[in-house]
């Protein structure tokens, strides 16, 4: 499947995985962590964006917690419908790029947001548009959180429901060599967490 492929059948998704799979199930454990972290390294004040942010229920966690400078990234435009019905609030006072994350981060300015994060979101990129590593290095000034599968470091590609490509990389080591440095780490219950800060 190439990267063009990846992107459209994410682009199209409906049911499990969809904005209104996530928007249903709303704010989890996944969704406090990234709070707790992002509380403890910038702070409510700072500007956060999210890839791959779906129906926004991680931000709209956040956004219950104070944090106001929020901006997401998605693919699927469907999401912002779903959104404005399950967080309106969010909705209304987000910015939120309906495009892929390719597209998007080349946008951005040098250092444009505080702090960065995906949930499960990095692991769908395909491996020809691992360029967009170093963007994201790029626009990112303080703090990098990843929630991603990692794998059991035997397969560089898994198919969810032998459907959707997961690329597993070894993030503390992409992001390493682009310059960071890990300052957590947490095995959760399929997915690694990690947070970064740039050095």
């Amino acid at each position: 499947m190439n990267a063009d492929e990846v992107q459209r059948q994410w682009a199209e998704r409906s049911g499990e995985y969809s904005p209104e799979y996530y928007a249903y199930y709303g704010p989890n454990g996944t969704s406090e962590r990234i709070h707790r972290t992002l509380d403890s390294r910038s702070g409510p004040q700072r500007a956060v964006l999210e890839l791959g942010c779906s129906s926004g229920r991680h931000l709209a966690h956040l956004y219950d917690h104070g944090y106001r400078d929020l901006s997401g990234i998605e693919i699927n435009d469907e999401a912002i419908d779903v959104m404005e019905e399950a967080y309106p609030e969010l909705a209304s006072h987000g910015t939120f790029h309906i495009d892929t994350i390719e597209n998007t981060l080349p946008e951005f300015e040098d250092d444009r947001f505080d702090a960065v994060y995906s949930v499960e979101t990095l692991q769908h990129i395909h491996p020809d548009n691992a360029w967009v590593f170093e963007e994201l290095a790029r626009v990112t000034n303080t703090l990098l959180v990843t929630v991603e599968n990692e794998g059991n470091g035997e397969e560089a590609v898994n198919y969810v429901n032998d459907e959707f490509p997961l690329y597993y990389r070894d993030w503390e080591t992409v992001f390493t060599d682009l310059g960071f440095r890990e300052i957590e780490s947490e095995t959760l219950k399929r997915d690694t967490f990690r947070a970064f800060r740039a050095t």
